[in-house]
């Protein structure tokens, strides 16, 4: 007799064809999130193979292995694409669930203010800004100097600090609730972020505070130039374009027609001027009074401003 219930391929077809479709339609947010929990789940069955046919812990760990980013630049010349693994990598569970919990929530307040593109940008170059201050270090103050052959960074720790610092650069006065706590400005927060790390330094695991650091500092960083209407991230957005586009399948030429400009370059660039000193002001009000204080208007602006 077959007991096999005719329902069971059917349901988990629905439950991969469904995460598949929340992957392909989510935000970049949801993307980051889901692309870390299967590395991670990578990194675990892994370690199950290799206990199973009794490999030794170094061998069981060669996923992992081969995706930490070493300090020691003689190794990282073998392994170039560590920079950006090691920023989706995690070992423990807690390491994950933290790092994840954190990149939601702010991620959240970001999108609340930016763009999909911004959020992803700020979270890969925060860590590749992170994987930079880790190696640079390691490579040149005494005191690591007998731990450099070992050294090895893993986590999204730098790219999450980076969006927190964006976010609290671009809007320090919004408030969140926390538990057991209460309401509390997010500068506040990310204060108790940078001390930590700092005051941690010696207290061990100096390159993974340092590489924390060096996130939070191109956050701060990209929020101070986006002020002054630079997009620093512009470069490294279209080489990301350029990569993304080797992935996609070609579609059917759609040819579309466009109304020319209708205003001259010198009236358009006058214009142009005019609606950055505007934003420029908007966020000036945000970082002052916070983002309740603006107007209906204000709000309208800001929000095609980030679509652009």
């Amino acid at each position: 007799m077959n007991f096999n219930n005719p329902y069971q391929s059917y349901s988990h077809q629905s439950i991969w064809e469904g995460i598949k479709n929340s992957f392909k339609e989510g935000s970049n947010l949801s993307k980051l999130i889901y692309i870390n929990l299967a590395v991670f789940l990578l990194v675990k069955i892994a370690a199950v193979l290799a206990f199973l046919f009794g490999l030794a812990p170094t061998e069981g760990n060669f996923v992992l292995n081969w995706l930490t980013l070493p300090a020691d630049t003689s190794e990282l010349l073998y392994r170039p694409w560590s920079v950006f693994s090691y920023m989706f990598l995690h070992e423990g569970f807690l390491h994950i669930l933290f790092n994840m919990l954190w990149l939601y929530w702010f991620g959240r307040i970001f999108l609340s203010f930016l763009d999909q593109k911004k959020l992803l940008s700020v979270y890969l170059i925060g860590g590749l800004t992170g994987a930079a201050i880790f190696v640079f270090a390691y490579n040149i103050f005494p005191v690591f100097e007998n731990a450099l052959p070992f050294a090895v960074a893993l986590g999204a720790s730098a790219s999450v600090m980076a969006i927190v610092f964006a976010t609290v650069s671009y809007s320090p006065n919004y408030i969140v609730n926390l538990v057991f706590i209460g309401p509390v400005k997010i500068k506040y927060i990310a204060l108790f972020f940078v001390l930590t790390d700092i005051i941690q330094l010696p207290n061990g695991n100096a390159g993974g505070h340092l590489a924390h650091l060096g996130g939070a500092f191109y956050g701060w960083l990209f929020i101070t130039q986006l002020r002054k209407g630079k997009d620093i991230s512009s470069g490294f957005n279209q080489m990301m374009d350029t990569v993304f586009s080797w992935f996609k399948s070609r579609k059917k030429m759609k040819v579309t027609h466009k109304r020319a400009r209708t205003m001259d370059d010198r009236a358009y660039n006058k214009a142009k001027k005019e609606n950055q000193e505007n934003l420029n002001k908007i966020l000036e009000k945000i970082s002052k009074s916070g983002y309740d204080s603006l107007s209906k208007e204000e709000k309208e602006i800001l929000f095609k401003s980030s679509k652009d």
